[in-house]
């Protein structure tokens, strides 16, 4: 019987965005957001922490292909993402207010969607979003 692992991978990408939603006023955005409100917007070196877990594969030694995991969190996030600005390059966000939070839950689409699809070994369990040295967000997966 193989033995049940967890494995994590990390990956860094740098966005901008503008915290701010267009329904609600001036003065409300600027209360809830603050700086972050910024109307010419501010950046991010985000840090994606993925966690695969299941069984260590008898034939493989690992619980995923860290290749075919890398392939994937590259297409489905490094590629939309980096060095892009978050309100004006990624659809999603572009009704949506690109919170670290909000990011996190696109990325867990993304990445679930493609991992239902490609039908990896393991599974994908929890993701982790840091946004600075002292905010980060964790989604774990259903």
């Amino acid at each position: 019987m193989a033995a049940n692992a967890h494995l994590t991978r990390c990956y860094d990408f740098c966005a901008s965005h503008r915290l701010h939603d267009g329904r609600m006023s001036e003065e409300d955005n600027q209360r809830i957001y603050g700086k972050c409100n910024n109307p010419w917007g501010h950046g991010h070196n985000y840090r994606l922490e993925v966690t695969v877990a299941g069984p260590v594969s008898e034939s493989t030694g690992m619980v995923v292909n860290i290749t075919d995991l890398d392939r994937v969190v590259m297409a489905e996030v490094i590629e939309p993402f980096d060095h892009r600005n978050l309100n004006t390059d990624v659809a999603s966000f572009r009704e949506r207010v690109p919170t670290s939070e909000n990011l996190l839950l696109e990325i867990a689409t993304r990445l679930s969607q493609r991992w239902a699809r490609e039908g990896f070994d393991g599974k994908l369990e929890k993701l982790r979003l840091q946004e600075t040295g002292k905010n980060f967000f964790e989604y774990h997966l259903p």
